[in-house]
């Protein structure tokens, strides 16, 4: 099972101290947390993507191929890439060079956002969110699978004979979770091509989350890619430690009760009760997180949200280290003990696709006159 950590990249005062750190400085602290996570032994990294305050990361490849270069066995992703703001052949590009420099390190979650006003800002219209992630991705997932490519549809215009480049490595696409917080028709786009699901459920309660899930599954196992119970599924997940609850509460409280999502709402015990935000000891992290998989199902990725609300670099950072020493390897002993022998342990990577041959759906096809001719693909 995969473990590792979130940033949407915010960029909000320290409570504590009513001072605001620079973008340049939050840029950086998002890369020193990627290179945390890789050190304590996580599995992930994945970033949000933003085109308003309060939020920086509004280039997620070009974040990723600067973490990519410095890291060398943590897996990149994203948290999300807007697929409907952005033009499918940029993605495709942007994506498959992200993952060349990765050598293959580097899986995408797409959606729609939660930021309306960024529609507009990309000549879009919100009102057609769901249609156009459907398109886009169709065509999306053509440019990865097809060498020449002949499309028309409603959002971009037509393409006539177009060959996305680079290719993807070894003509093998990345792995695409689709994620989806309040929306079954990305649920059911997910489970129709045998996706990944990734519901970030950290702003919802548990009878949501296992609504979406359950969802997804019992789609994918319609559209004949396997049982409901291999289907894989990623959750979000929130936490703040320290070595007692009380202790962690009045550390957390400040950062919590302003923070620019769901600060001034709900108090911190009453988000606690609802969702999955666990603030306490590594121990009850490890409990309530166990929990997930009850109403969930056996998944295969794990991600914590620990940077935001103006929290500062160095607390972030013991954060991370606590979650990688004290938190995640109980986790991962724990949920592999329960977890039938039927059911994948992780989500696809770039080696099981590659491995899965050349018939793969995963799998660029490349005319035989191109092969012949030596064409680097």
């Amino acid at each position: 099972m995969q473990f590792g950590i979130f940033s949407v990249g915010d960029l909000t005062a320290d409570p504590t101290t009513g001072t605001t750190i620079s973008e340049h400085e939050r840029i950086n602290a998002i890369t020193a947390i990627a290179l945390k996570a890789e050190e304590v032994g996580l599995d992930v990294f994945a970033t949000g993507e933003h085109h308003n305050p309060p939020f920086v990361p509004s280039s997620p490849t070009t974040l990723l191929g600067w973490i990519a270069a410095r890291t060398e066995t943590l897996k990149l992703s994203t948290a999300t890439t807007l697929i409907t703001t952005n033009d499918p052949v940029k993605i495709a590009e942007d994506y498959a060079m992200l993952q060349h420099l990765s050598d293959g390190r580097i899986d995408l979650t797409l959606g729609r956002g939660n930021t309306g006003p960024v529609y507009p800002w990309f000549g879009k219209d919100i009102r057609k969110g769901i249609p156009m992630a459907v398109e886009n991705y169709h065509l999306l997932r053509r440019l990865w699978r097809e060498d020449s490519v002949d499309w028309q549809g409603e959002f971009r215009t037509p393409l006539q004979g177009f060959t996305s480049t680079p290719a993807p490595l070894d003509a093998t696409p990345p792995f695409v979770w689709h994620g989806s917080i309040r929306s079954p028709e990305i649920a059911e786009q997910a489970a129709f091509y045998g996706d990944g699901f990734f519901h970030n459920n950290i702003f919802w309660n548990t009878e949501h989350t296992e609504q979406m899930v359950n969802l997804y599954r019992q789609r994918f196992e319609h559209y004949g890619h396997g049982s409901a119970d291999q289907a894989i599924v990623g959750l979000g997940g929130q936490v703040f430690m320290a070595g007692t609850e009380a202790e962690a509460k009045r550390r957390f409280r400040p950062y919590f009760d302003n923070a620019p999502v769901y600060g001034h709402g709900p108090s911190l015990e009453e988000f606690a009760e609802m969702t999955p935000l666990t603030v306490g000891t590594p121990e009850q992290v490890i409990a309530k997180t166990l929990t997930f998989a009850d109403y969930a199902g056996d998944y295969q990725r794990q991600l914590f949200l620990l940077d935001h609300a103006g929290l500062p670099l160095e607390l972030v950072l013991e954060q991370v280290e606590m979650l990688g020493r004290d938190v995640v390897p109980t986790l991962r002993a724990e949920f592999e003990r329960r977890r039938p022998s039927h059911v994948p342990s992780d989500p696809p990577t770039h080696a099981s696709l590659v491995a899965a041959g050349p018939d793969s759906a995963h799998r660029r096809v490349i005319p035989n006159e191109a092969v012949a001719a030596g064409a680097d693909r």
